[in-house]
């Protein structure tokens, strides 16, 4: 098994378990807790199959993906209460997701051939559009729109990977050095509550 595959299927557990926390943070009943934690492991990772044109998508050729989504579901729901003893055990399930779908994405536009601000477009968007599907059907705005750095992280670790693929660095170095970066850049930024500017435009209709 390559470390390739290793670290998707980890993606896939850290977000199937982001997912199902959030579902149940939300009080959703456990056909809901199902739903959104699959769509949460499997939508970054079929965005990007979609966009490169590997089809069918990776999780309807290798069930076993199926599989390992469910299970991860029933566990969470199984450790709720040790779960949720931990305070941010949300935030480091959705974080580690984010690290390793990045590595993946990018990964796929590299072997591709495509142009390194496309590979990295694409790191992005496999790291954050299953959060992103997450947060609209539990009816939140997704992390990515607010002013927490969350897909700029994403950026920042697709960048590494780019630099140091084209550089020759050793494959497995190349994985792991990707996805600590944007895993620590998210902790850094949480920790000391460092985010992007925001900006607001008046409709007219406020009182003075």
């Amino acid at each position: 098994m390559s470390l390739f595959l290793v670290l998707d299927i980890l993606g896939t557990i850290a977000f199937a378990t982001s997912g199902a926390l959030t579902a149940m943070h939300k009080k959703l009943d456990i056909f809901g807790i199902f739903i959104i934690g699959f769509v949460t492991a499997i939508g970054g990772g079929t965005l990007r199959d979609v966009l490169t044109g590997s089809t069918p998508v990776i999780w309807m050729e290798q069930t076993f993906y199926i599989y390992t989504i469910g299970v991860t579901v029933l566990l969470a729901i199984f450790f709720r209460r040790y779960l949720n003893r931990l305070r941010k055990s949300l935030f480091l399930f959705d974080t580690i997701g984010l690290g390793v779908f990045t590595i993946t994405g990018v990964e796929t536009g590299v072997q591709n051939g495509l142009d390194p601000i496309v590979s990295i477009a694409l790191g992005a968007m496999t790291g954050t559009f299953g959060g992103v599907i997450r947060d609209t059907l539990c009816n939140e705005i997704p992390v990515i729109f607010r002013k927490e750095i969350y897909a700029t992280a994403c950026i920042i670790g697709a960048l590494a990977y780019v630099i140091l693929y084209n550089v020759g660095v050793n494959r497995d170095f190349l994985y792991i050095a990707t996805s600590l970066t944007v895993i620590t850049i998210r902790l850094i930024v949480v920790r000391y509550h460092i985010s992007l500017p925001s900006f607001y435009v008046s409709n007219g209709n406020e009182e003075e």
